[in-house]
């Protein structure tokens, strides 16, 4: 047999030439030639599907996203932007990349979006880099006030390379705008950070500006943890307000993994020393400066995504985030526990769980336990490490794409509870748990998901649910 027909025979084409066929034709191969590997990430699919996933930071990409982001299109290397690129062969990346921009900017009412970005951090960090030299002042929100690690904390580079000053919270629970002013007139940052990770009401991104303006510093508005909430109007948009806005795309996106970086009304605002336009700025920030090779596979899988999220269907659903999230605060509240700043306005519940006995690990790991999903959390004040913290962080994302509905709510808390009032505290890290809870509140949370299964997530044993049952 020569060479040629080996290839042939090696390599035998689908029947079915797109990118379904390559889809099924690689699965098939997966399990065939790494069993181990394709038995965990089965395994990891269940899991998904069992569990009820309470991570704020999480949500659910539609299976069409992971088509997407798992496409033949991740083999073209292409440095550069469409029209632009240094290597052949990116025509067809061009045109889907040039569609993911539009889409970010319908999305978003935004006048620029760059979609390169390989993570929100990313994203923040191009814009750092563009703006500022090292040294330089950021003004951001205080890590255990719920800001994030590239918000300026010293655990990060951006609290390394920079010199960073954090603003807090009042005794409400809410951000501190006088104390935001006073710091921006002290210490006169180049940029002031306003967004957050762990902070469940709304910045008021009107009052950041001018705080910013007063200064004349530049306004970024992290949105990563409510971009979904932006875009079908349920929380409002910082996009004309901020010089710059970042997200993550995984989180309330729906999306891949990756970041975006937005711009209004000020995208041919001048940057620094008038080096040109923000617009300009913040494409060489983002190529060369700060990454090479895009990831094709995960541009395509953002411009699904973009596309999903400005459907009728995600507006019902991030109205759904929202609701769902009121009302387990307030079920929490009434159930005894200390929910911060007494409840939220977006998708994230924050409750003190060290008032009720328990550290943060504990009740992460006794709830995982029984297959309910949420992480430990530093809170205000914190006497603990970040590996123990004092509070534990919900968030509604996952549930209301599954379509629990507020009605939903009030059983889901009690389930938490069940499982946190029955905890025995050992030691900041141990617990003991009763097993009739573990059994009962297991048994409770397989049944949700069996009526409640993950849309377009297809696993043996899970029925169907339809909503208008």
């Amino acid at each position: 047999m020569s060479r040629g027909d080996q290839l042939r025979r090696t390599h035998r084409a689908p029947v079915d030439r797109g990118p379904a066929g390559l889809a099924a034709r690689a699965i098939a191969e997966l399990a065939d030639e790494d069993p181990l590997l394709y038995s965990l990430l089965a395994d990891d699919l269940r899991a998904q599907s069992g569990t009820l996933a309470m991570v704020a930071s999480s949500s659910l990409a539609p299976a069409s996203v992971l088509a997407a982001a798992g496409a033949a299109l991740s083999n073209v290397t292409a440095e550069g932007y469409p029209g632009a690129r240094f290597h052949a062969g990116c025509g067809v990346l061009d045109e889907i990349e040039r569609l993911a921009i539009e889409r970010a900017k319908i999305a978003f009412d935004a006048k620029y979006a760059n979609v390169q970005a390989h993570s929100g951090s990313s994203a923040n960090l191009a814009v750092y880099f563009g703006l500022l030299k090292p040294g330089d002042t950021i003004l951001g929100m205080d890590l255990d006030c719920g800001g994030h690690l590239t918000h300026g904390s010293p655990a990060s580079i951006t609290g390394k390379y920079f010199t960073s000053v954090s603003y807090g919270l009042d005794g409400t629970g809410r951000i501190d705008y006088q104390q935001v002013a006073e710091l921006a007139e002290e210490h006169r940052p180049k940029v002031i950070v306003c967004g957050a990770s762990a902070y469940p009401r709304t910045p008021d991104f009107k009052r950041f500006r001018e705080i910013a303006d007063s200064v004349g510093a530049y306004l970024i508005a992290d949105i990563s943890h409510v971009a979904g909430l932006v875009v079908a109007g349920e929380h409002p948009s910082p996009i004309d307000f901020a010089h710059i806005t970042t997200t993550s795309t995984y989180k309330q996106l729906c999306g891949p993994r990756g970041g975006l970086i937005l711009m209004g009304a000020d995208a041919d605002a001048p940057g620094p020393g008038g080096r040109g336009t923000l617009r300009k700025l913040l494409q060489r920030s983002v190529f060369p400066v700060g990454q090479g090779t895009p990831n094709p596979g995960s541009i395509a899988a953002k411009a699904r995504a973009l596309q999903y999220v400005t459907t009728p269907e995600f507006r019902w659903v991030a109205k759904m985030i929202v609701l769902d999230a009121k009302m387990i605060a307030a079920q929490l509240a009434d159930l005894g526990y200390q929910v911060l700043t007494g409840g939220t306005d977006n998708h994230m519940v924050l409750v003190n769980v060290l008032a009720s006995g328990l550290t943060g690990v504990v009740a992460e790991q006794a709830l995982e336990s029984c297959g309910i999903l949420v992480n430990k959390n530093r809170i205000p004040g914190d006497v603990k490490s970040a590996l123990i913290g004092s509070g534990i962080r919900l968030g509604m994302n996952s549930l209301a794409l599954r379509g629990l509905a507020p009605a939903d709510m009030g059983y889901c808390a009690e389930l938490l509870d069940t499982v946190l009032s029955a905890v025995t505290l050992v030691s900041d890290t141990e617990y003991t748990l009763p097993e009739s809870v573990h059994r009962h509140v297991s048994s409770a949370v397989e049944d949700l998901c069996r009526a409640y299964p993950v849309p377009g997530y297809p696993i043996p044993g899970l029925q169907e649910h339809s909503r208008a049952s």
